[in-house]
C-alpha cells in the first residue's frame, strides 16, 4: 500500500469505526446503518465533497461502502458484492443484507440466549425487556424475533434448557456404577451444589410456576428427560431393595420431589429464614450443616 493510502487509513479508521459502532448494534453488518444522519454527520465533514442531503442518497452510501471495503473495516460476513450495494427504488434506498456466516448466526443466538437467561431470572417473563436483552447480548433486536419468535417463545426456550441442563448434568454422574447407599447420597449432594452453583435455575423454576407451567406443557424433550430421570432414581431404589438396605414400596417420583424440596426451599427463603431464625442461612458452617441434615434426611426415609 502506497504512503498516501496507510496515512488515509490511519486517520479514517477510528471515524470508520465509531460510525460502524454507533449503527443498529455493535455487531450487525454494515449494511444495516440505515441511519442517513449518523452517516453524514460522522463522514460529511471529513468528505466535504460528499454530496449533502437532498442529493444523491445512493452516491451518498455506496461511497461509504467502497471505502470501508478498500481499507477491510467491514465485519466478518460482509464482502462488498451486488447484494451488498444499495439498490435505488424510486426516491428510496433498499440496501440488501449480505448474509452471515452459520458460525456468526450461532454466536449472536448464544449471545441472545444468554443474556434472555440473566434477565429473565432476574426479573421473569414480565419484567424482561427485549431492548435490554438485545443491549446485553450485542445484538440487533429484531434478531430475538429473527431466532426465537419473540419474548415469550424466548422465555419458554431458556426454561426448557435449564430443566434440560439438571437432568442432563444428572445423567453425567453415572449414579448405576456405585452402591445404592452411594448413588443417593451423592445425588443428594449433587442437587444441593447445583442449586448453590445456579441460582438463576431456581428463580427460573419460580416463574415457571407463576406461569403455572404453561411455557413447559409442549415440550417432549422435557417429558423424556424427565422420565429418564425417574428411571435412574427407581433403578438405584431398585439396587438397594435386592441388597437389602433399602425399604421397598418407595415412589421414586416423590423421593425426588423430598431431595429437591429440601435445598430449593431453604435457598428460597434464605433471606426471611436469616431474619425469622437470627441465623446466617448462607453463612459456610450453615451451608455444610444444612447440606449434611439433608443427606441425613433422605437416607432415613429409604434406609431398612
Amino acid at each position: 500500500m502506497a504512503q498516501g493510502q496507510q496515512e488515509n487509513a490511519a486517520k479514517y479508521r477510528p471515524l470508520l469505526n465509531e460510525v460502524r459502532d454507533e449503527g443498529h448494534g455493535r455487531n450487525s453488518p454494515l449494511s444495516r446503518i440505515q441511519d442517513e444522519a449518523l452517516i453524514q454527520s460522522r463522514l460529511q465533514p471529513n468528505f466535504p465533497d460528499m454530496p449533502t442531503r437532498g442529493e444523491s442518497r445512493r452516491f451518498r452510501l455506496a461511497a461509504y461502502y467502497l471505502f470501508a471495503s478498500f481499507f477491510s473495516f467491514l465485519p466478518s460476513g460482509l464482502r462488498m458484492t451486488p447484494n451488498a450495494i444499495p439498490e435505488s427504488e424510486g426516491t428510496h434506498v433498499k440496501v440488501v443484507e449480505a448474509q452471515p456466516r452459520g458460525r456468526d448466526a450461532n454466536a449472536t443466538k448464544a449471545r441472545i440466549f444468554a443474556a434472555a437467561k440473566s434477565e429473565f431470572a432476574r426479573l421473569g417473563l414480565a419484567g424482561a425487556r427485549v431492548d435490554e436483552i438485545a443491549k446485553q447480548a450485542c445484538a440487533n433486536k429484531r434478531m430475538i424475533y429473527h431466532y426465537f419468535g419473540g419474548k415469550e417463545a424466548l422465555f419458554r426456550a431458556v426454561l426448557v434448557e435449564a430443566y434440560l441442563d439438571i437432568r442432563n448434568a444428572e445423567q453425567e454422574l453415572e449414579l448405576d456404577h456405585l452402591p445404592p447407599c452411594e448413588a443417593l447420597e451423592r445425588l443428594v449432594r449433587f442437587t444441593w451444589a447445583y442449586y448453590l452453583d445456579n441460582p438463576e435455575f431456581i428463580t427460573l423454576v419460580n416463574n415457571a410456576n407463576l406461569h403455572r407451567g404453561k411455557h413447559l406443557e409442549k415440550s417432549e424433550r422435557l417429558r423424556t428427560a424427565s422420565r429418564r430421570f425417574v428411571s435412574m432414581v427407581q433403578e438405584i431404589l431398585d439396587r438397594g431393595v435386592a441388597d437389602g438396605v433399602f425399604r421397598p414400596g418407595i415412589d421414586p417420583v416423590q423421593l425426588n420431589i423430598t431431595i429437591a424440596a429440601i435445598g430449593y426451599y431453604y435457598l428460597t427463603n434464605r433471606f426471611t429464614g436469616t431474619i425469622l431464625f437470627e441465623r446466617d442461612f448462607m453463612e459456610s458452617k450453615a451451608l455444610e450443616d444444612r447440606l449434611a441434615f439433608n443427606i441425613d434426611t433422605v437416607m432415613r426415609l429409604v434406609l431398612v
